[in-house]
């Protein structure tokens, strides 16, 4: 099957200039790049298509020798391997295919003068309690590399151009051989790029990327909790030779509250009564998210007892009903007692002596540990 020629392939004119390129590239990269279209297998393959005529037609040597012998003229040159060592199909070129697996390389390798996408980033986000449960938007300020302006990401000084590395022929690699083994290993002079820069660019020193802090608007939704992740698409680091960027991943991280502890899309809190409450029975206010509430004690109500406040918890992040707030009673022992007070109390710990029918948990327990200690006579 034919080819299409590289210009079609990009939507560019014959003349286009390497800015004009670059930008047609990255339109199509972005729109046909698998990771944007796991479900559609077509995309491969487009994508595949363009990064080949971006490959050619954004070196000058291979353009030349395209726009005078058309495929042809660069055949294996696109994506492929034929560096140095023994000869294209030879005995030796069988193990370099196994040890350049084995390094880094082999048939499968990327061109080094190929586009590659850029790397992902993530920003651990810390939220308050209120926050992550009602939503807010939020600026962050994430360092990351970005394409230099100055060289539009090549890394040579404006005016200036890039050569083929002369001792890998643009490969990025050598092959080392010794007898019947053959070992690819990076190129000492270009260290894999392929390319020699005459002038590097002097902002970037011939990297392509230079660093820099972004504030970005990151908007988080209610009912986010502690891992779980945002993602901003194209956010992330610059890609190489015009491959797309990556992708930032603002994760969240919820900050323990005071009163409140999250158990999924529950809260749950402590409310401390004192032992009258707990006896007589009444009302207190109890606080949640939405303001304060007031919560019934019954008569005789115990410490470690839970009530459930309906729909006072936290509505999930995907959908559904929200949750409940519970509140655990502790009844707390009163401090500070004056002399008349703990009279008070003796004259009443007075009044329950004889009768166990008071404190039944305390009667069951000893009544335990009595035939507990008979059970061990022997």
């Amino acid at each position: 099957m034919s080819k299409r020629d590289y210009y079609e392939v990009l939507g560019v004119e014959r003349g286009a200039d390497q800015k004009d390129i670059k930008k047609a590239y990255r339109r199509f990269a972005q729109k046909y790049h698998p990771d944007r279209n796991p479900d559609d297998d077509t995309m491969a393959a487009k994508f595949r298509e363009v990064s080949e005529a971006y490959e050619i037609l954004s070196d000058e040597e291979k353009r030349a020798a395209y726009d005078q012998f058309g495929h042809a003229g660069v055949e294996g040159q696109a994506g492929g391997f034929g560096g140095g060592g023994a000869g294209a199909g030879g005995f030796s070129d069988i193990f370099g295919d196994v040890f350049g697996d084995i390094f880094g390389g082999g048939g499968g390798r990327r061109h080094p003068n190929a586009p590659a996408r850029g790397s992902d980033l993530r920003y651990n986000l810390e939220l308050d309690l209120e926050s992550a449960v009602a939503g807010t938007t939020v600026d962050i300020r994430v360092p990351r590399h970005v394409e230099c302006e100055r060289c539009d990401g090549g890394g040579a000084e404006p005016g200036s151009s890039k050569d083929t590395c002369p001792t890998c022929q643009g490969h990025g690699q050598v092959r080392m051989q010794q007898g019947f083994f053959a070992v690819q290993q990076t190129c000492p002079t270009c260290h894999g790029s392929g390319q020699h820069i005459k002038v590097p660019c002097h902002k970037c020193n011939g990297e392509g990327r230079v660093r820099e802090t972004r504030t970005l608007s990151v908007k988080i939704p209610a009912g986010v909790d502690t891992g779980d992740r945002i993602r901003l698409n194209g956010e992330g680091e610059a890609g190489i030779n015009g491959g797309p960027p990556g992708d930032l991943y603002v994760q969240a991280n919820i900050r323990p509250h005071d009163i409140f502890q999250r158990d999924g899309r529950h809260l749950q809190c402590e409310v401390p009564i004192n032992f009258v409450d707990a006896a007589l029975g009444g009302e207190l206010e109890v606080p949640t998210l939405d303001g304060r509430v007031k919560l019934k004690i019954p008569p005789e109500t115990q410490t470690g007892k839970v009530f459930r406040l309906k729909a006072k918890g936290i509505k999930p992040v995907r959908g559904g009903l929200p949750g409940d707030l519970l509140c655990k009673v502790v009844i707390e022992t009163p401090v500070k007692l004056s002399e008349h007070q703990k009279d008070l109390l003796r004259e009443f710990q007075d009044s329950l002596s004889g009768s166990n029918s008071h404190s039944p948990k305390k009667s069951n327990f000893f009544d335990g540990v009595k035939r507990f200690f008979e059970d061990m006579k022997p």
